[in-house]
C-alpha cells in the first residue's frame, strides 16, 4: 500500500510538471519497495507529508494532459504485483541489477523516436527512488546510451535509501521540486577507474574511492542485513582499529593533472585512502563530508590510532580538511601505483585491486549524464 501511494503521488506530479515545456513528458519511476523510505515507518510518515506537500504545489501548475507514463513503465510489471500494467509509470526493481535493466529497456525505448521534430517526440524523465545501488545501476545505464537517446532524457534521483548521497537532495521535497519549478537540463561528468590489467573501466556518479572508505563498504556490503542499525558506522569503527592489519598501509605514488593535463599534484605517501568526487561539496557514508569544498580530490596519510578516531568525528562535519593528514585538491585526473593489493568502491560498490592493476587512473569523464538543475538567477 505505501509504495502504490507513492506511485500515485509522483505521478499526478509529473502530470504537472514544467519541465521542458512544450515537448510531451514520458517518465518512468523506478523504485526499490525494500528501500529504507519505505519500509522505516517515521521516514516514510515525513515523506508522505513532502510528498502531500508537493502534491498541492504542483496543482498550482496546469495539467498536461500530453504527459504519460513511459511505454517501458506500462509493460514492465510496475506496480502491477496482479499482473496489470502501471497507471502511475512505477516500476519496482526486484533483485539486484533490475534496475538497469529496465533503464536499458527505456533507452530502447527512446532510440525508436525520430528526434528531428522534438515537438512530436516525447521527453524521457527517470525518477529512482531506492538507495546508491539503484541510483548507480541506471546511472551507468544512461552513460552508455547513445548520445542522441542521452538528449532527450532527463534522471531525478529522490533520497529514498538509507545513505543518499547521490540524490539530487537529501530532502524529498526539495528533489521533487526540481519538477514542479522551472529548470533546465544539465550534464554531469563520471569518475572512471581505468586498471593497467584492462579490467573495467569502472564508473562512480559521485566519489570513487581507494583505501580504508572502500574496506568500510566492503564489509558493509557484505553483513548488509545481518547486522541491526547502520552497520556503516559500525564498519567505521572496526575499519580503524583493524584495517592496517588487513591491508597493508604503505607508500603509493601520486599524480594529478588538470584538464589541460598539467601536473597539479606529485606526492609519494603512505595513504589510508584517497577519495575523488565528481566535483566538489560531496558527500560519502551516509553524509561523511569528505569533500566539504570546492576542491574534488582528498587523500589522507597513515596516522597513529588516536588520530583516526579524531579524524574520524572531523569527517562528519568536513573539519579534516584542515588537519595535517588531510592533502586535498582541484583535478581532472590522478594516476596511482600501489605497490599492494588495496580494495577501491565506486558509489558503494567495492573491488579489490591487485598489484598487476596499477599504476591504475581515476579521471572525470566529459558531462554525459543528464540531471535537472535549477535556473540560476544569477549572471
Amino acid at each position: 500500500m505505501v509504495f502504490e501511494e507513492f506511485g500515485s503521488y509522483i505521478s499526478e506530479i509529473c502530470s504537472r510538471t514544467s519541465i521542458i515545456p512544450g515537448r510531451p513528458v514520458n517518465w518512468t519511476i523506478i523504485a526499490n519497495p525494500k528501500a529504507g523510505g519505505f519500509t522505516i515507518k517515521s521516514r516514510w510518515k515525513n515523506h508522505r507529508a513532502m510528498l502531500e506537500k508537493c502534491v498541492s504545489l504542483a496543482k498550482q501548475n496546469p495539467l498536461r494532459k500530453e504527459n504519460t507514463p513511459s511505454k517501458t513503465a506500462m509493460t514492465d510489471g510496475g506496480t502491477a504485483v496482479h499482473g496489470m500494467e502501471s497507471r502511475d509509470g512505477l516500476v519496482s526493481t526486484k533483485q539486484a541489477g533490475h534496475a538497469r535493466d529496465i533503464t536499458n529497456a527505456l533507452i530502447e525505448e527512446a532510440a525508436c523516436y525520430n528526434y528531428d521534430d522534438k515537438n512530436t517526440c516525447p521527453f524521457h524523465l527517470i525518477i529512482t527512488a531506492g538507495g546508491d545501488g539503484t541510483s548507480l545501476d541506471i546511472m551507468n545505464s544512461l552513460y552508455h546510451a547513445p548520445v542522441n537517446v542521452r538528449q532527450n532524457i532527463a534522471v531525478l534521483r529522490l533520497p529514498m535509501g538509507t545513505g543518499n548521497d547521490g540524490s539530487d537532495s537529501r530532502e524529498l521535497d526539495k528533489a521533487l521540486e526540481l519538477l514542479i519549478n522551472s529548470v533546465e537540463v544539465k550534464y554531469q561528468r563520471a569518475v572512471k577507474l581505468c586498471l593497467k590489467s584492462g579490467k573495467g573501466p569502472f564508473l562512480a556518479f559521485n566519489i570513487l574511492s581507494v583505501g580504508l572508505d572502500a574496506y568500510v563498504t566492503h564489509m558493509t556490503n557484505r553483513m548488509k542485513g545481518k547486522l541491526p542499525g547502520d552497520s556503516y558506522k559500525l564498519w567505521v569503527d572496526i575499519a580503524a582499529l583493524f584495517y592496517d592489519r588487513i591491508y597493508k598501509v604503505d607508500f603509493m605514488d601520486i599524480r594529478s593533472l588538470d584538464g589541460e593535463g598539467n601536473e597539479v599534484k606529485a606526492f609519494r605517501e603512505k595513504l589510508l585512502l584517497l577519495a575523488v568526487g565528481e566535483s566538489g561539496y560531496r558527500t560519502y557514508g551516509a553524509n561523511k563530508l569528505i569533500l566539504p569544498d570546492e576542491r574534488n580530490m582528498c587523500a589522507i596519510r597513515q596516522m597513529p590510532l588516536r588520530r583516526k578516531f579524531l579524524l574520524k568525528e572531523l569527517l562528519n562535519s568536513g573539519k579534516h580538511i584542515h588537519e595535517a593528514e588531510s592533502i586535498p585538491w582541484c583535478g581532472s585526473k590522478v594516476e596511482i601505483t600501489s605497490y599492494h593489493p588495496i580494495l577501491a568502491q565506486m558509489d558503494g560498490e567495492a573491488i579489490k585491486l591487485e598489484e598487476s592493476d596499477f599504476p591504475a587512473v581515476i579521471e572525470l569523464t566529459e558531462p554525459v549524464i543528464p540531471v535537472l538543475k535549477r535556473i540560476s538567477t544569477f549572471p
